[in-house]
């Protein structure tokens, strides 16, 4: 078994870049112009959303294993993920031969599932959130003699997810930030403490989501903090307690925090896609949606993007949030007479004003006396919120007053 003093060293960290190599895919940064735009500095992307498995986890996963004693692989392994470090467990125990079974939140996207079982795990769906599924597998560690992975709190997975560090080092040698998503913990820990021993200039700041924010509140306290619940869409870093045994190294190596609402997450979705072409989960996007929280302007940023595994029924729920929240669809009624023709001015007007009727609903008992007025509900897309109080002016100015209306798709 590893010596896990020796873990989160230079010596430690450069073992274990060239072990995750043989596992690993090339996830060379990539600049993003619409990001930098967004915050005023160069934005480099480190995709790890490309990576093997779909995310970062395959490295720490990887470089644990490898250091375990054959006693200990033998035994089989057990962890508890939400699925990117199920994946990266599942992955490196087959390529050692060794059983794997993972307990993942019963919320855990089908996807996540199904590709940890391709990989030849046996896969227990326990708990709603990350800390319940933990604690079953920990439980069935102890009943079948399993050998626990801790997907972050353990110093030698952190010291396989910091390879990451080196990368980006190698790569963007001038690097001045790097944004790393938070969930437990383990990737921040890595990534802060190889790029501090690198070169301590590098401002090394975590990314957590609002709703889960465990780091933020124990870094406030100066000790680990449970989070009474967690409330976000990035089921990935869904976590109430940050790991105890890396929070040293937290402590000491993070220059700072940032949080990110659900909404930021979604519309960093949609510029990702858009101009990027890339798909990245909404933990992933922490950092892309981070960059306009930056208090400077002019430096050379690097942003883990921590993974991809998105499963299409959540995607489409974000896309279309997405498109509400940019204008690019909304809802609107109007009041017009109960005559012939009536829609057809309507309709009219929208079309040159360019815009798309996706839906209509027309109602004719919201007034008592139908000839006084009916009530049209549309649903119509729009190029964004500049065009969409174009075709409202337009409506208004045809006596068809707009009032806004939630959407119902």
């Amino acid at each position: 078994m590893e010596d896990q003093g020796k873990m989160l060293t230079l010596e430690a960290f450069e073992e274990a870049y060239e072990k995750v190599r043989k596992v690993t895919a090339e996830t060379k940064l990539v600049y993003s112009e619409t990001f930098s735009a967004q915050s005023g500095n160069k934005v480099y992307f480190k995709p790890e959303n490309m990576q093997k498995t779909g995310a970062y986890k395959i490295r720490g996963a990887y470089y644990k294993i490898s250091c375990l004693s054959d006693e200990e692989r033998a035994r089989g392994l057990v962890t508890a993920s939400a699925g990117n470090h199920a994946q990266g467990v599942a992955y490196a125990a087959r390529a050692f031969g060794a059983r794997a079974v993972i307990v993942m939140p019963t919320t855990t996207p089908l996807i996540k599932v199904n590709r940890t079982k391709s990989y030849g795990a046996e896969v227990v769906l326990y708990g709603d959130v990350y800390d319940e599924s933990a604690a079953y597998a920990q439980k069935l560690a102890e009943e079948e003699g399993l050998t626990f992975i801790h997907p972050f709190d353990d110093p030698a997975v952190a010291t396989g997810q910091g390879t990451i560090a080196m990368e980006i080092i190698q790569e963007l040698p001038l690097v001045e930030i790097i944004l790393v998503p938070v969930g437990g913990g383990g990737l921040a820990a890595g990534v802060s403490t190889l790029a501090k021993l690198l070169n301590p200039k590098i401002r090394v700041i975590g990314v957590e989501p609002a709703g889960a924010a465990c780091l933020k509140a124990s870094f406030e306290k100066g000790e680990v903090v449970t989070l009474p619940k967690v409330d976000t869409i990035a089921d990935g870093t869904a976590v109430k307690t940050p790991g105890a045994s890396i929070f040293p190294y937290l402590k000491e190596n993070l220059d700072g925090i940032i949080t990110v609402g659900d909404r930021e997450l979604i519309v960093a979705f949609l510029d990702m896609v858009e101009n990027h072409k890339m798909i990245v989960e909404n933990s992933g996007l922490l950092t892309a949606a981070a960059v306009k929280h930056l208090d400077v302007k002019g430096k050379k940023v690097a942003a883990v993007l921590s993974g991809g595994n998105m499963d299409v029924i959540t995607m489409s729920s974000v896309v279309q949030h997405g498109l509400i929240l940019r204008d690019r669809i909304f809802t609107v009624s109007v009041l017009l007479p109960d005559k012939p023709g009536a829609l057809v001015r309507v309709a009219s007007v929208i079309a040159e004003a360019q815009g798309n009727v996706i839906k209509l609903e027309h109602n004719q008992f919201v007034n008592t006396n139908r000839n006084a007025a009916v009530k049209l509900t549309i649903t119509m897309e729009a190029f964004g919120t500049e065009h969409k109080e174009e075709i409202m002016k337009a409506l208004a100015k045809e006596g068809f007053v707009p009032h806004a209306e939630d959407i119902n798709l």
